[in-house]
């Protein structure tokens, strides 16, 4: 008697899984006709300026030499004492 209800159950189950594949498959078909409007317009983006690059490689040359040298003008001398325990 079970197995005959578990038939019954997935009968019934398959039956309202297809009928909800009919309805979606219904909502993707349609006879309406769609219009879309495209519009173009030519923008250059700020990357693509030779002058761009050229500043910013010079402003990065120069921070970079500023920090390679560091603060080179004091001069300090460093001694350093090695003690043998003999």
């Amino acid at each position: 008697m079970k197995q005959i209800s578990f038939r019954w159950g997935y009968k019934i189950f398959l039956a309202i899984s297809l009928i909800f594949m009919q309805v979606a498959l219904w909502a993707q078909e349609g006879d309406k006709t769609v219009t879309t409007k495209t519009t173009e317009s030519t923008t250059t983006q700020w990357y693509s300026s030779p002058w761009l690059w050229v500043a910013a490689g010079a402003v990065f040359i120069i921070i970079l030499v500023a920090l390679m040298r560091g603060n080179s003008s004091t001069s300090e001398t460093r001694t350093t004492v090695i003690k043998d325990n003999v």
